[in-house]
């Protein structure tokens, strides 16, 4: 399965905003994203689209706005964002994974791209928003003299 630079960068634009942005409503700005993770301002306009038609994120309009997460990190799963922006995350363009092609129970393949596509959905819903985000503390502990 291969991620398009879509789904990379969503993932990063909401990972940056879950990160950045508080509980209390603080408002991200989109050059802000753009400036911190090295991403297009016009790419991320176009994301912002996918992400609030499904319900992963608000639009702030006049002074000072700019995006909040529209649910607690927590709430929402990398699938979610994958979903938004990729369409899918089947590993394949097959119709059998879905259950909808007449060749279904003459293929081969298809159970494995099934199975394949579980595995994936297992993974990608198993992660949420808030994990991703959590900024590791990184202590360097030196010893004297180095």
């Amino acid at each position: 399965m291969l991620i398009s630079s879509r789904g990379r960068y969503a993932l990063r634009l909401m990972i940056y905003i879950a990160a950045f942005g508080r509980e209390d409503g603080h408002k991200v700005a989109l050059r802000e994203v753009a400036a911190g993770e090295d991403i297009s301002l016009k790419y991320l306009e176009q994301l912002v689209r996918p992400l609030m038609q499904a319900g992963l994120l608000r639009s702030v309009r006049g002074k000072g706005g700019g995006y909040v997460l529209a649910r607690p990190a927590d709430e929402i799963r990398a699938g979610d964002i994958l979903r938004a922006a990729e369409g899918t995350t089947a590993p394949v363009a097959c119709e059998g994974i879905e259950g909808a092609c007449y060749r279904a129970g003459l293929c081969s393949t298809v159970k494995f791209w099934q199975g394949l596509d579980d595995v994936i959905e297992r993974y990608v819903d198993g992660v949420t928003l808030a994990e991703l985000a959590r900024v590791p503390e990184i202590k360097l502990e030196l010893e004297p003299g180095e």
